[in-house]
């Protein structure tokens, strides 16, 4: 049997950390239902209210996760009263949530007196006494030992203080474009080398190989598919950086050449943004493996990227010569 009904826990996650987290699995072990809100002004770097939820809602999914936006909400500034905040939260759980709690979980000093301020206004606004309680974890941060701002000081040093999904949010992803046989695997493999990292590699190519060197159109939305939830998954296994090896643009791309159409779900999958983008220029010699086509397809290739970023006005950088040069342009860009 729970201690308590509704649990509350109210903090900025910025970022959701394992102190976090040890703060609000307590409240659902303490709790037949558990509340966690969420709310900053302004918001901290890299941590905005989307992430946030998305951090939130992944680690909790049985919690009843509330997060607010400064751009559709009124919310008091960090630096506000502490009356202020507390008068909010109550607000919050009558007007927003229809609903009272008897538990607050926190890890600070305020603890105490935002239950009774909580008390207090549910008291008043309802013309019930209303007792909540406050229940201390971690106080001393000894069972983990952090703290939002050291997080933020450096997100990669300080990674094994953070999940896997929400270090991910943290992790710059890498893209490599460009037409059949111009050293897109070749660089997203040696970059993820170099940087001892991980690489997401093209499935398209292997579920064409594994077809026995066919694709049909139905194929073309589950390779896009697939290649997001394999760049997902390498995301969370990363350092600092994700290389992939092509993206669903590439998809696009076939699926236009080889069917003259393409699903309005593949379009949308085509609009992933990534944090910088190579187009791998076609200025070696063309090596057929047997899975490629000829030559001027793969300048075909090459001139439809070129016009289709221009379309998009997705900045690229263009990669050309030998290897060694075009390591040596990858490295000054992310630098």
């Amino acid at each position: 049997m729970n201690a308590f009904e509704t649990g509350l826990v109210v903090g900025k996650f910025s970022p959701l950390h394992l102190g976090h987290e040890l703060l609000i699995r307590r409240a659902m072990a303490d709790c037949a239902e558990v509340i966690v809100i969420s709310y900053a002004l302004p918001d901290l770097p890299g941590c905005e209210p989307w992430k946030r939820e998305q951090w939130l809602r992944a680690r909790f999914p049985q919690a009843r996760v509330l997060v607010l936006d400064a751009a559709r909400h009124a919310l008091p500034h960090n630096d506000a009263d502490a009356l202020v905040h507390r008068e909010f939260v109550g607000q919050l759980c009558q007007d927003v949530l229809e609903t009272t709690v008897d538990a607050v979980f926190t890890s600070e000093e305020y603890g105490d007196g935002f239950a009774a301020e909580l008390a207090r206004y549910f008291t008043r606004s309802t013309g019930k006494h209303t007792e909540v309680r406050h229940v201390s974890v971690d106080q001393a941060r000894k069972a983990v030992p952090v703290s939002g701002t050291l997080v933020r000081s450096d997100p990669h040093a300080h990674r094994a203080l953070l999940s896997p999904e929400v270090y991910a949010s943290f992790v710059q992803t890498v893209c490599f474009l460009g037409g059949e046989s111009s050293g897109k695997t070749t660089m997203a493999e040696t970059m993820a080398a170099r940087l001892e990292t991980a690489w997401a590699a093209e499935y398209g190519r292997e579920l064409w190989v594994e077809q026995g060197g066919g694709l049909a159109y139905r194929d073309m939305v589950r390779i896009a598919e697939v290649q997001h939830r394999r760049e997902d998954r390498q995301r969370q296994l990363a350092r600092r950086y994700l290389f992939c090896d092509t993206s669903a643009l590439t998809t696009l791309f076939y699926s236009h050449a080889m069917f003259g159409r393409a699903e309005p779900a593949l379009e949308r999958l085509a609009e992933r943004q990534y944090n910088h983008l190579f187009l791998c220029a076609p200025d070696f010699e063309f090596v057929q493996d047997g899975t490629r086509r000829e030559p001027a397809f793969r300048q075909r290739q090459h001139s439809w990227y070129l016009a289709e970023l221009a379309r998009r006005s997705i900045p690229y950088v263009l990669l050309e010569g030998p290897l060694a040069r075009r390591i040596a342009t990858v490295l000054r860009a992310l630098k």
